[in-house]
C-alpha cells in the first residue's frame, strides 16, 4: 500500500496517467462525435453502445484497444485512430462467459485491415482455446483498399478460425449495417446470422457493380436486406426492428445453448410439470384429413412453458426449427408445417433443417421431430433443382447425429419423408405416433387408384378398399406390430412421453467408424447449370 501511494504522488507517474486518460477517451470517442451523430440518425447503435446493451453490465472487458494500423500508403499515416475501428474483448450475458467483436462504422467505415483483422484472430483463438461462444457484431464498408493484399489475407485469416471453431463452441453474427464483398463469407461459416430491418445488408456484389455488368438496377435492400436474406436466400435466420431488439433476441439464443462441443447443456429452473396432461392437443388435428393446422401450436403445448425460440422462421416455411426447453434442458424442434404446402418437404426445407440438425448435434442437444408429411414436393422445377441431392442432405444429417431423437408422428407419415424424418429405420431412438396417424408408401385414396386403376370399381367398392388399405398398411399399428414404433400414443400425453424418453437417454452413447471427415451430399453441377442457364 506504501509503494502505491508514494507511486501516486510521483510527478512522472501523473503524466502517464494523463496520458493513459487522453488516449482511452480517444479510444472511446471512435471516429469524432460528429460521425457518432450520423450513426445515431441512421437508427444505429455505436459499437460501444451495443456491447453495452449486450453484455452484463460492467462485465465487458476490452483487450488491443491501442492497436494502430501500420499502412503508410494513401497518406494513411495522418489517419490512425486508436482501435483500428473493431472493439474487441471479453464479458458475460446472464453470467455467463463470451468473447466479442464489435465493428465501429465511425472509423474508416469500419473496413477490414491488417491489424483489424488480428485483433478478430486474437479473440477467436481465445474463445477457441477457452471454449466460450464468440459473438461477431458486422458493420463494415468491407476491404481496406489502401491496405490491399494485407486486408484480404486478414478476411482470409478470419475464415480460417470460423472454420476451425465449427462445431466447437457456438458462433454468432449480427450483421448491424453494410457486410459487403469477401466479408459475407465470416457470417456464412457461423452458426447463427441476425439482421436488422432497413439499416443491414449483405451481399457479394453490390449495387453499383451489378447495374455496370448486368444492367440491374437494384437498392442495397432489395439486393441483399433482411427481407430478401430471411425469405428468399435463406442466409439470415432471424430478423429484428432495430439493434435493441436484436441484440436482446441474442442474449435469449444464447441462453438455450451450451458454451462448447465440450459442456453440458444450460439448465434452467422450471415449474412446468413433466407430466402435464394436454388435453388441447387432442383437439389440434382436423377430421378431415385433408385440412391444414398450425404445428406450431403443438409444439408450444408441449415444451416448456410454451417458450419455443424459432429459427428461420420466414423463410422454407413448410418445416419449422428452433430452439426449446423440455424439464429445464434445452432440446432440437424439427417439425413440417401442414399450414405451407401440406408440410412436404423440398429442397429448401431440407437444407434448412439439415444445417440445423447438424448443429444440434454438434453441441449434443437432443433432437424433437414432430412429423406431418405427404412427402417429397413433386415437380419439374425441384427435380431439376436437386431435389434428390437437397433431399438427401436431410437424411445424411440425421442419420448421422448421434444424439438422442425421439420422433412424434401427429398425423402422416408417407413415402421416403416418412424415413428421412427421424425414422427408425436411420436410428430414430424413440419413436412414437398419434393413435389416428397413417404410416405408408403414400396415401389410401391415391394408392388404391394406383392399385386398381384397371379394375372399374363402384364408388363403394373404391371404399371399401380404401378402408383396407387404411387397416392392413397405413395403420400405426401395422408400424408398431414390426418395431418401427416404440408406441402409440394419445395427443394429451405427449410431453409426459417425450421428458421421460429423454432421461431414459440421457446417456446415450454412439461410436462411428473411424473416418478422415464424411462426404455428405452437396450441391448437384447440373442443377447449376438450370438453375443458371438464363444468365450464362
Amino acid at each position: 500500500m506504501s509503494d502505491r501511494r508514494n507511486s501516486e504522488k510521483d510527478p512522472i507517474n501523473k503524466i502517464q496517467k494523463g496520458l493513459l486518460e487522453l488516449k482511452r477517451r480517444s479510444v472511446r470517442i471512435g471516429g469524432g462525435q460528429a460521425k457518432i451523430d450520423q450513426h445515431h440518425a441512421a437508427g444505429k447503435l455505436t459499437a460501444r453502445e451495443r456491447i453495452e446493451v449486450l453484455l452484463d453490465p460492467d462485465s465487458f472487458e476490452e483487450v488491443d484497444s491501442f492497436v494502430e494500423h501500420r499502412c503508410s500508403n494513401f497518406e494513411m499515416s495522418e489517419n490512425i485512430i486508436l482501435g483500428d475501428g473493431v472493439v474487441t474483448g471479453y464479458g458475460t450475458i446472464n453470467g455467463r462467459p463470451i468473447v466479442i467483436c464489435s465493428q465501429d462504422f465511425t472509423v474508416m467505415g469500419g473496413s477490414v485491415g491488417e491489424m483489424h483483422a488480428r485483433k478478430i484472430n486474437k479473440m477467436q483463438d481465445a474463445a477457441l482455446k477457452l471454449g466460450i461462444p464468440i459473438i461477431f457484431i458486422n458493420d463494415s464498408g468491407g476491404a481496406r483498399i489502401q491496405e490491399g493484399v494485407d486486408s484480404l489475407g486478414g478476411y482470409g485469416e478470419i475464415f480460417q478460425r470460423n472454420v476451425l471453431s465449427s462445431g466447437v463452441i457456438p458462433q454468432i453474427a449480427l450483421i448491424m449495417g453494410p457486410c459487403a464483398g469477401g466479408a459475407v463469407y465470416s457470417p456464412a461459416l457461423m452458426d447463427f446470422t441476425f439482421m436488422v430491418h432497413d439499416t443491414s445488408y449483405m451481399y457479394i456484389t453490390g449495387p453499383d457493380v451489378l447495374k455496370t455488368v448486368t444492367h440491374e438496377s437494384v437498392t442495397h435492400n432489395e439486393l441483399g436486406g433482411a427481407y430478401v436474406h430471411s425469405t428468399k436466400s435463406g442466409v439470415c435466420d432471424l430478423t429484428c426492428e432495430n439493434d435493441v431488439i436484436c441484440l436482446q433476441q441474442t442474449k435469449r439464443l444464447l441462453d438455450f445453448l451450451p458454451l462448447s462441443n465440450r459442456s453440458t447443456i444450460p439448465i434452467r429452473n422450471t415449474l412446468d410439470p413433466a407430466d402435464r396432461i394436454e388435453m388441447l392437443l387432442n383437439t389440434f388435428i382436423p377430421e378431415d384429413q385433408g385440412k391444414p393446422y398450425d404445428m406450431r401450436q403443438i409444439i408450444e403445448k408441449v415444451v416448456d412453458e410454451c417458450d419455443f425460440f424459432e429459427i428461420k422462421a420466414d423463410f422454407a416455411k413448410n418445416i419449422i426449427i428452433g430452439l426449446a426447453r423440455l424439464e429445464g434442458r434445452t432440446v432440437g424442434i424439427v417439425a413440417n408445417q401442414p399450414l405451407h404446402l401440406a408440410g412436404c418437404l423440398d429442397i429448401d426445407a431440407s437444407v434448412k433443417a439439415a444445417r440445423f440438425v447438424r448443429f444440434c448435434d454438434a453441441f449434443n442437444i437432443p433432437l424433437i421431430t414432430f412429423v406431418d408429411v405427404p412427402g417429397f414436393l413433386p415437380g419439374t422445377s425441384q427435380e431439376h433443382t436437386g431435389i434428390i441431392k437437397h433431399g438427401a442432405k436431410l437424411l445424411y444429417a440425421y442419420s448421422e447425429a448421434t444424439v438422442p431423437k425421439i420422433t412424434i408422428i401427429t398425423r402422416k407419415a408417407y413415402g421416403g419423408a416418412y424415413i428421412v424424418m427421424s425414422s427408425k429405420h436411420i436410428r430414430g431412438d424413440v419413436n412414437y405416433a398419434w393413435i389416428n396417424s397413417k404410416i405408408a408408401v403414400m396415401g389410401a385414396q391415391g394408392a388404391v387408384s394406383i392399385l386398381y386403376k384397371k379394375a372399374n370399381l363402384s364408388n363403394t367398392d373404391l371404399d371399401s378398399k380404401i378402408r383396407e388399405y387404411q387397416d392392413e398398411l397405413s395403420s400405426p399399428f401395422v408400424a408398431a406390430s414390426r418395431g418401427y414404433l416404440d408406441d402409440i400414443i394419445r395427443p394429451y400425453d405427449t410431453r409426459w412421453k417425450i421428458c421421460r424418453a429423454l432421461a431414459l437417454l440421457e446417456s446415450k452413447k454412439v461410436v462411428h467408424p473411424w473416418k478422415k471427415h464424411d462426404n455428405m451430399p452437396l450441391w448437384s453441377y447440373r442443377s447449376l447449370i438450370h438453375k443458371y442457364s438464363k444468365i450464362i
